[in-house]
């Protein structure tokens, strides 16, 4: 297979991004979710550690949640109907967003728990 070039990789990835905002429900509400937390740490003036720990809590979210989608739909491309594995298989994938959700739930409560006592 000829290596593409970086520009096209790029572009196949942005598309990879939209096509998920476009067709997931989960991964808009996630980004909601993250412009409300980004609002509140603006107001609540977070430090340059707290805003890096938010954005890589973020990141992981929306990451996890595109891994997801794509085991999904490879899932689905690679099954003829109904499959117990793959079934276990999204399920898994899906649990690893929940954990990574709580995660970030937990880290966030952290990060304002902490600005807001010092206050």
């Amino acid at each position: 297979m000829a290596e593409r070039p970086f520009s096209r990789a790029l572009a196949d990835a942005a598309d990879g991004v939209a096509t998920t905002l476009r067709e997931q429900r989960n991964i808009r509400i996630q980004l909601a979710i993250a412009a409300l937390v980004v609002a509140a740490a603006a107001i609540v003036r977070f430090d340059e550690l707290r805003w890096a720990l938010l954005v890589l809590m973020i990141g992981a979210v929306l990451a996890a949640e595109m891994f997801n989608t794509a085991l999904e739909r490879a899932v689905d491309s690679a099954a003829a109907g109904e499959s117990p594995l793959a079934r276990a298989a999204k399920h898994a994938a899906a649990g690893a967003v929940l954990l990574v959700c709580a995660t970030a739930v937990a880290v966030g409560f952290f990060l304002f728990a902490s600005v807001l006592w010092h206050r």
